[in-house]
């Protein structure tokens, strides 16, 4: 269980059918490879209904794949339609394409700090396009399934290979010193955690309904390491942007949560002392120190 603090799932003349999951939304489906079936045998996937932010989205993504070096020839739209039908699984609260969206325009803010932007930008929509909240493999298959498609795509071996790399980052979200691109990447993935009370409350009610399988006292226990671990880090953003813009506010927010998390509930009636919380270990629910987000 990982109690997300975010994060803490062609050939010529013809269309290719996306490399995308095709059980990814299905609960209960082994945590099998995902493969490309030829649209012939494959049901079709239904096309997320369009919204002004989709085309915003879908632009983008064709934007993105030309600037990575995608072949020209090969039309992205179909692979935009898979990733958008995936984003908005009715599964995820929080994981959503809201989400997807978020951390694209948080991406804008770092762009000059990732050594390949490209490749950055590519990783943030492919980094939870597998998500299932009750799997642990969901950024492995997300991973993979960025290798498999870009390769579709076109795109070079070396540029899908470090967006595939920048997707199993987030993780943990503990990028090396000198990785820029896991840097920006993790930055813009956090950054939901530097948000107004507001919008902080909502993202916290949103993982506790992503996680409603979690019964409540495992949930809170899980939640409060996740969000401990998280305020023990020296530093929580590692680009200068996020250091200045994200770091208190994000600290204050966690603070302000586990402080609510860790606080015995007074039994009607009664006077409770507040305790400190015991180190007992406890289980991890949404996105661990994987996805503060």
């Amino acid at each position: 269980m990982n109690t997300d603090p975010e994060h803490a799932d062609t050939t010529s003349g013809t269309t290719a059918s996306p490399t995308l999951p095709a059980d990814a939304g299905t609960a209960g489906t082994a945590g099998t490879a995902d493969a490309a079936t030829p649209d012939a045998t494959r049901p079709a996937t239904p096309t997320p209904a369009t919204t002004t932010r989709d085309t915003d989205l879908r632009t983008r993504f064709r934007a993105t794949l030309l600037a990575a070096g995608a072949d020209p020839a090969v039309d992205p739209e179909p692979y935009a339609d898979r990733l958008l039908t995936a984003w908005a699984e009715p599964q995820r609260r929080y994981h959503t394409t809201d989400h997807l969206a978020d951390v694209l325009s948080h991406l804008d803010a770092l762009t000059t700090h990732a050594a390949d932007p490209a490749a950055t930008e590519l990783a943030a929509w492919f980094h939870d396009a597998v998500y299932r909240p009750d799997r642990s493999e969901n950024e492995e298959r997300s991973a993979v399934l960025a290798e498999r498609a870009l390769a579709e795509l076109g795109v070079d071996p070396a540029r899908t290979a470090e967006t595939a790399r920048l997707v199993r980052l987030t993780v943990t979200h503990d990028p090396a010193p000198d990785d820029t691109n896991g840097e920006a990447l993790c930055d813009a993935d956090l950054a939901v955690l530097a948000g107004s009370p507001a919008a902080y409350a909502g993202y916290a009610a949103a993982v506790r309904s992503e996680y409603g399988f979690v019964p409540d006292e495992a949930f809170r226990a899980g939640r409060a390491a996740v969000l401990g671990q998280l305020l023990d880090l020296p530093r929580l953003f590692r680009t200068p942007y996020g250091a200045t813009h994200w770091e208190a506010p994000a600290r204050r927010n966690l603070t302000r949560e586990l402080t609510a998390l860790t606080t015995p509930t007074p039994t009607p009636g009664t006077t409770t002392t507040p305790t400190t919380p015991t180190g007992d270990t406890a289980p991890t629910t949404p996105e661990g120190p994987k996805d503060p987000t």
